[in-house]
């Protein structure tokens, strides 16, 4: 048996990729309403019946909000493949250093749209 947990975040960035025709679209510098679902998995649970408390996940969203949100992800990565395939990659890293439970990032650009990193 196996329990699987998620919570969304949201941010607003711009990005611009490089390495794409000229005519394409995601070439010129544009913007996203980000959806980052972070999904947790445990075979058992703690004393109080969580995976993990929802609440305990408040970094993420910290840090989302301080060096995510409204900002131009190419200066934040520090390169010009911002992709959503990196984000998820960029998340799972920095949320599983955290909570070991971490087992897949999702990142969404547009509401059809996701890009998974699960290991």
């Amino acid at each position: 048996m196996m329990f699987t947990i998620t919570k969304q975040f949201a941010f607003s960035a711009s990005h611009q990729l490089a390495g794409l025709d000229a005519d394409h679209p995601c070439s010129r510098l544009h913007g996203h309403n980000y959806i980052v679902e972070v999904e947790l998995r445990g075979a058992e649970l703690d004393a109080r019946g969580f995976v993990r408390d929802y609440r305990e996940l408040a970094p993420l969203k910290q840090m989302i909000d301080d060096e995510f949100d409204h900002r131009h992800l190419n200066e934040v990565l520090g390169h010009d493949h911002a992709t959503a395939e990196r984000l998820a990659l960029f998340f799972y890293d920095w949320a599983h250093d955290r909570w070991p439970e971490v087992s897949a990032v999702r990142v969404s650009e547009t509401p059809k749209t996701w890009a998974e990193y699960r290991p």
